[in-house]
């Protein structure tokens, strides 16, 4: 019965061990190199055409250079001082010495009242004076004589003093009834005309120190701590004009609602011919780091909106890396964060993606190509 049996599965034995040699001897050769150049000149062109899949794109490599960061941050222009002129007495404007806008120096009159009876008390004070230096010193003289008391010599003295003092009072209410310019500067504003009355504490006109120009700005944290009171640095105005200073100023605190420090670049405006008041771009030297020059245009986008610049690794591999603006001229903008060696893609950044492997091609060999075909051309 079990012979029948095996007679009858014997030819299906049979044809499932050929076909397990079959498998076993086609993946061997599938596994392992078969020795055949016909093969290994198929696998050649199959990594030839893989490789011929890859993007081309043109690169130029480059070598680091030391330049010293520009910090950029937009600010305004604003005049050094203002002040607002007030009236130290009373009177009634009787004539003005400048016009809004005009520029006037340290001591120009701006606005003067009438001094009605006060050359008449300044006379009268001064003859007070006189009177009490007599009595006093006829005192004196008798109190050697014992004629008079040690307290009646000092109230004579009490009297001179109290006489000098309204001297005083009387001269300078003589010399406010003119309101000058406190300083080298320009008339601003005027909140009188002739014939208005104003009492102590009345405004009188805004006066602004125009000879020095105030740039103001915010820096980051980061930009702050690069920056110190005597620095130079340069700004761009709305005009186009660009004007050079010293940092004035640097807040010990930032502000709380924005965590930025303000800092203030003072500029020469001895002639008074820059504006206050208008936009301005400062530009303060920072720190020295190493950085690349390259063509704005070689910037590029990655899918998070970054802007940076694309390179080609030892390995033919693209990289992106967020571009750190240290200076831009007009020459173009320099990098900094790339290695210091750098293969940069000049061409094609924009058809390859993060990570991708690329066909390098040489800026050199581009050119030498293109000269080659010229000539036989």
């Amino acid at each position: 019965m079990k012979s029948a049996n095996l007679k009858t599965y014997r030819s299906w034995i049979i044809s499932l061990g050929i076909a397990l040699l079959i498998v076993l001897w086609l993946a061997s050769g599938a596994l392992g190199p078969s020795g055949n150049p016909d093969d290994e000149r198929a696998i050649a062109a199959a990594d030839t055409a893989n490789a011929d899949a890859r993007g081309s794109v043109r690169v130029r490599t480059q070598s680091a250079e030391e330049v010293r960061r520009t910090i950029l941050v937009n600010g305004e222009t604003a005049p050094a001082r203002i002040v607002r002129l007030a009236a130290e007495t009373d009177g009634r404007v009787t004539a003005t010495g400048a016009e809004r806008g005009s520029n006037v120096d340290a001591g120009g009159i701006v606005v003067r009242l009438d001094e009605r009876d006060r050359q008449a008390r300044l006379s009268q004070a001064k003859a007070t004076v006189r009177q009490r230096e007599v009595e006093y010193e006829a005192r004196e003289k008798l109190k050697s004589s014992s004629y008079v008391s040690e307290a009646q010599l000092q109230e004579a003295l009490a009297a001179l003093e109290a006489a000098r003092t309204e001297l005083t009072r009387a001269e300078l209410d003589l010399e406010y009834m003119t309101v000058r310019a406190p300083f080298d500067g320009a008339l601003q504003s005027r909140e009188v005309e002739i014939g208005d009355f104003v009492k102590v504490g009345d405004s009188i006109a805004t006066f602004v120190d125009n000879r020095k120009i105030i740039v103001t700005a915010d820096l980051s944290e980061f930009d702050a701590g690069q920056v110190s009171v005597g620095d130079e640095a340069d700004a761009r105005l709305a005009t186009g004009e660009t004007v050079h200073g010293r940092i004035r100023y640097v807040a010990p605190v930032a502000d709380e609602a924005t965590r930025t420090f303000t800092v203030e670049l003072e500029v020469d405006n001895g002639d008074g011919a820059l504006r206050a008041g208008g936009t301005a771009e400062l530009r303060i030297p920072g720190e020295t780091v190493l950085a690349h020059r390259i063509a704005p245009s070689l910037l590029t986008l990655d899918d998070d909106g970054n802007v940076g610049v694309k390179i080609v690794d030892a390995d033919g591999r693209v990289e992106f890396i967020i571009a750190d603006i240290a200076v831009a001229t007009s020459d173009g903008i320099w990098v900094a964060g790339l290695p210091p060696t750098a293969t940069i893609i000049t061409v094609g950044q924009g058809f390859v993606p993060d990570g991708a492997l690329v066909n390098a091609v040489p800026e050199g060999d581009v050119d030498t190509a293109v000269a080659i075909q010229a000539e036989t051309d």
